[in-house]
């Protein structure tokens, strides 16, 4: 008999059990998931017989039987991974090159088309230089282990991360190697208190927030943090994921929002959203992304990226040949947003192509993705470590290919599941 309740349990609670070897723990997550799936709660790692688009056809929980979905899980923001012109370029460069590398950029891996990624990505951002990474994950969490570091006999060699609360995943697991405060969500005043404090007693200060928020779809105040974090000699980096190709007059991110360019120290991102790929980037001074090249493990010692990526060479160009697909996005937006909120449900403070619709309690959350996805509408239920306990929510993100059929699809079942879970702000 488990000691965890798998009625209030999340992942969180199985990452290391007291008293019980990893098999053990293994086992017991296995009995989870079970559980989760005899309820029709878990809707993780859905297969999928289609490419990814507005809708998907899934083989659902459950059943042998292919189901057409409204798809409202996936990052493709622009559609561009079905874009014909970017398909026609990865086809070539696979022509040209084959299928793989061969080895990490070092030793003969760097080609000519990872050379004109660098330059093209960088010059997006008014940069000259970059630096590609097989993950936009690994782009953060190399990066930040690269420069940040901790010594416990030495106080001189001591750096510090500052990190937005709501940051992702992988600058937590890049910050590890060093010294780590936190600062609430957007707080300026905490930001400068920590700041403050930290200001005559680390070697390495950095500031790392996102541009997009991943589970709220909300923006930083750029501009401000990058005042204040310059103000008491820290760095500023960025990762704006979620932000390239769709925030911004001309697609390039949140920084444009605030024509922050030259205020941010270090700018990371990753290909596989609105640009329709893989792989992630980082964009900083000549001195730093020379560094990271010959210091940085995850990319001296990783195979690169496959000629594939020649795809994003024109996804790039795309974002300014046809504005058209994100003008279609934020129309799209604008439409699924006020539904919702018509509705009464709790979208947050979200200013992206991410919308939240806040439930709170794990257990509804869960029982309304099983209601959504039987009425063919695929959205991800987030809970705890994801979202605070408190805030579990169903996330969606909208993409430019969504029609407005589609759209009302999904505000009919929502109707139908707050009848049915009370889930609204107005129950």
């Amino acid at each position: 008999m488990s000691a965890i309740n798998f009625e209030r349990a999340s992942f969180k609670d199985f990452e290391s059990i007291a008293g019980q070897d990893v098999y053990q723990t293994a086992r017991e997550f296995v009995e989870y998931l079970d559980f989760l799936r005899s309820n029709g709660h878990l809707n993780y790692r859905i297969e999928s017989l289609s490419p990814v688009g507005p809708e998907m056809n899934l083989i659902l929980p459950g059943d042998s039987h292919p189901t057409w979905c409204v798809c409202l899980v996936s990052n493709d923001y622009l559609g561009f991974s079905q874009h014909p012109l970017v398909k026609a370029a990865v086809i070539k460069g696979i022509e040209l090159f084959g299928t793989g590398s061969g080895a990490s950029p070092a030793i003969g891996g760097h080609f000519v088309y990872h050379e004109q990624l660098e330059r093209k990505i960088a010059g997006f951002y008014k940069r000259k230089d970059a630096i590609l990474y097989t993950t936009g994950y690994t782009a953060n969490s190399a990066t930040l282990q690269c420069f940040l570091h901790k010594d416990e006999h030495d106080a001189q060699k001591n750096d510090i991360a500052i990190l937005d609360m709501n940051v992702h995943a992988s600058v937590y697991e890049g910050a590890l190697t060093t010294t780590v405060k936190t600062f609430l969500h957007n707080d300026l005043n905490m930001l400068e208190h920590v700041l403050k404090n930290a200001q005559d007693k680390y070697r390495t200060k950095m500031v790392v927030i996102d541009g997009v928020y991943s589970q709220d779809g909300d923006i930083a105040p750029i501009a401000a943090i990058a005042d204040l974090t310059h103000r008491y000699g820290a760095y500023l980096v960025v990762d704006d994921a979620h932000g390239i190709g769709v925030v911004g007059d001309t697609g390039r991110g949140v920084i444009e929002l605030d024509n922050a360019f030259d205020q941010v120290d270090i700018i990371t991102g990753t290909f596989s959203k609105a640009l329709g790929n893989i792989g992630g980037y980082v964009i900083a001074s000549p001195e730093i992304i020379t560094y990271l090249k010959y210091q940085s493990k995850q990319h001296l010692f990783s195979t690169t990226a496959t000629p594939a990526v020649m795809g994003i060479l024109k996804a790039i160009d795309l974002i300014d040949e046809e504005p058209v697909w994100r003008a279609r996005l934020w129309e799209n937006i604008a439409y699924l947003k006020k539904g919702l909120i018509d509705l009464g449900f709790d979208v947050g403070t979200t200013a992206s192509a991410v919308i939240p619709v806040k439930v709170g309690d794990i257990m509804k959350t869960l029982e309304a993705g099983r209601l959504l996805l039987k009425a063919g509408v695929y959205t991800n239920p987030i809970m705890y470590p994801a979202v605070a306990k408190k805030n579990a929510r169903i996330r969606m993100n909208v993409m430019a290919t969504h029609t407005q059929a589609h759209l009302d699809k999904v505000l009919a079942a929502f109707s139908d599941v707050n009848k049915q879970l009370n889930i609204s702000k107005q129950c």
